[in-house]
């Protein structure tokens, strides 16, 4: 969930996802759902736009859980400061092991602190 506010206008978006994926017609019930209780409840103050979608094919990994459920597939990785002299990698995601990430690259593979990540994003691929 992010909430932006940009002058007088402010966006809610909402990200769900399942297994099998998400379709329109998922992201249109949650959003006439989540529409009935916000207008009861109110949390926001003014006028907002509820954008409701999936994280989509690059989405961004936030939680340990994430990275495991994520095992075998391509990522970027923004690191917080650097190591070995760079910030950014590309690689595949082996796993975690306890508090860190583990990325193949080429032959070699490097355990990032999960605390020092600053972004990930799985790289789509097309087949």
């Amino acid at each position: 969930m992010d909430h932006l506010t940009q002058g007088r206008h402010s966006v809610l978006k909402i990200y769900i996802d399942a297994e099998n994926g998400i379709e329109v017609d998922d992201c249109a019930k949650v959003s006439r759902q989540l529409s009935g209780v916000l207008e009861v409840e109110d949390p926001i103050r003014g006028n907002y736009t509820l954008e409701v979608s999936s994280p989509g094919l690059d989405r961004r990994l936030y939680t340990l859980a994430q990275f495991e459920a994520f095992k075998g597939a391509t990522i970027k990785l923004t690191l917080s400061r650097p190591f070995n002299g760079k910030r950014r990698f590309t690689g595949l995601l082996c796993g975690v092991e306890g508090d860190e990430v583990v990325v193949r690259s080429g032959d070699e593979e490097t355990l990032f602190p999960f605390d020092q990540i600053d972004r990930a994003n799985v790289v789509p691929e097309f087949k």
